[in-house]
């Protein structure tokens, strides 16, 4: 349990350092998560249509913006994805 935890704060900090720099602090812009994506994953942000798709299938509950708990389902996605290849 406590890698699990330490995973969570990991990824708690990861999105506390980008969301919130256009205002809302519980949640993270398109602009926000492109930057995200190109400081933690250089080479994999994309082109404007990509990211416009990449943030619509985050923002599952359509209000505009990626929330932690949505931030969290694409981290766990990711992580399957991931393991899957290996």
């Amino acid at each position: 349990m406590a890698m699990l935890e330490e995973q969570l704060k990991v990824l708690k900090t990861t999105f506390d350092k980008y969301a919130g720099k256009d205002g809302d602090k519980g949640s993270m812009s398109k602009a926000e998560l492109a930057d995200l994506l190109r400081e933690e994953f250089p080479g994999m942000t994309g082109d404007k249509k990509q990211l416009d798709a990449f943030f619509t299938g985050l923002d599952g509950d359509k209000d505009g913006k990626v929330s932690f708990p949505e931030f969290v389902q694409f981290a766990a996605t990711l992580l399957l994805m991931l393991m899957s290849q290996m």
